[in-house]
């Protein structure tokens, strides 16, 4: 009897620890990234510890190179100091962009630093002049069924796998009316706009790319372009119900738009866009919609929001977790440290967006 439990204690310890093995080795996928896991959280600590704040600060800056973007040495130099945590490849081709995911990846490795995310315009409408080279799919509000919308976002979801881009800003789920949204809606039934990005933002999802719904709070019934200005919702913020379903849904990534928000008592944001407003941000999107997953800004050198002062700094204690390019990286990265050197809240409201950055990253197999 003493034997068969020496053995039974034995065989229960050897397989404890094959067990334990296992889950340490286990990779992540994106389904993970909302589900609780001990080992997770460890390995985003353990991560997380060996980083300094400057290089912590990094992760929340993501530039843009390409025909659109920075010029790529100053990119370069940028990536070599350890001061990006994505990059947006914007207007290029395939061979191009493939070609800086491996000069990035390569430089990030160098040194030690986590490789990017890379992120572009992959919405179907845009695709074909953002990336020229991938497989012909059609516009947006030209798909008409939900077979299609799978089939064009395998398509998509394809081509970006084979460049390396892993978090794509799309779907578009404004409502159609605005002449900017226009065609890269899925139309203006709202019932369909939400159907299809759900499928659009699970297709990519499975696909291992994080999807992108944009432009919160809503940007279809807004008169002027934020490219060019600041522009307003005045009153009732019509769209934000769009967001909830994807949501619910599990849409990774919610980028916030240079939109203000006037005449509304509880969510008005005096006079600067929703990106710099923690009414917005945090308490709106964070706290009411309860959204747990990454809020990027749009362009930070946009019309609508770069007449702001120190505005990067303003984007981050709204809430944002990336700064998508904005016009003076290093600006930004010392005013967000200055900053949190000297307020205690801010830091660890930082220190979570790191974290989740650099949770996001384990999931998408970035991290070893």
């Amino acid at each position: 009897m003493q034997q068969f439990t020496r053995s039974f204690i034995l065989i229960t310890l050897i397989l404890t620890s094959v067990f334990s093995q296992a889950q340490t080795e286990r990779q992540f996928t994106l389904d993970d990234f909302y589900d609780y896991n001990p080992i997770l959280e460890r390995k985003v600590d353990e991560v997380f510890n060996k980083m300094n704040d400057t290089l912590r600060v990094g992760q929340l800056i993501v530039p843009a190179v390409g025909e659109h973007g920075k010029k790529t040495p100053h990119v370069v130099a940028l990536a070599a100091k350890g001061y990006i945590g994505g990059v947006l490849l914007l207007n290029g081709t395939v061979d191009s962009f493939t070609d800086f995911v491996n000069q990035f990846d390569s430089i990030a490795d160098t040194n030690g630093y986590l490789r990017p995310i890379y992120s572009a315009d992959a919405e179907p409408t845009l695709i074909k002049y953002k990336i020229k080279g991938t497989t012909p799919v059609p516009k947006t509000n030209m798909i008409k069924s939900k077979e299609e919308v799978v089939s064009v976002t395998k398509t998509i979801s394809a081509d970006l796998n084979k460049i390396g881009i892993t978090q794509n800003f799309a779907p578009v789920i404004d409502a159609s009316p605005n002449k900017t949204v226009s065609n890269s809606s899925f139309g203006l039934n709202m019932d369909t706009v939400i159907s299809f990005s759900n499928l659009f933002i699970d297709e990519t999802q499975k696909n291992g790319i994080v999807a992108t719904a944009k432009h919160f709070p809503g940007h279809g019934f807004v008169v002027g372009d934020t490219h060019k200005n600041l522009v307003n919702i005045d009153g009732e913020m019509k769209e934000v119900d769009n967001y909830k379903p994807v949501i619910k849904n599990g849409v990774l990534s919610i980028m916030v738009a240079h939109i203000a928000v006037k005449n509304n008592t509880k969510y008005n944001t005096d006079g600067l866009p929703s990106t710099c407003s923690r009414a917005i941000v945090t308490d709106l999107l964070k706290k009411d919609l309860k959204f747990r997953g990454l809020v990027i800004t749009d362009a930070m050198n946009m019309g609508g929001v770069v007449a702001v002062p120190n505005s990067g700094l303003k984007a981050i204690m709204a809430g944002c977790d990336q700064l998508l390019m904005p016009v003076e990286e290093e600006k930004d990265i010392f005013d967000i440290l200055t900053e949190l050197h000297a307020n205690e809240d801010f830091k660890y409201q930082v220190y979570a967006s790191v974290k989740k950055i650099i949770r996001m990253k384990i999931c998408l197999g970035l991290i070893d």
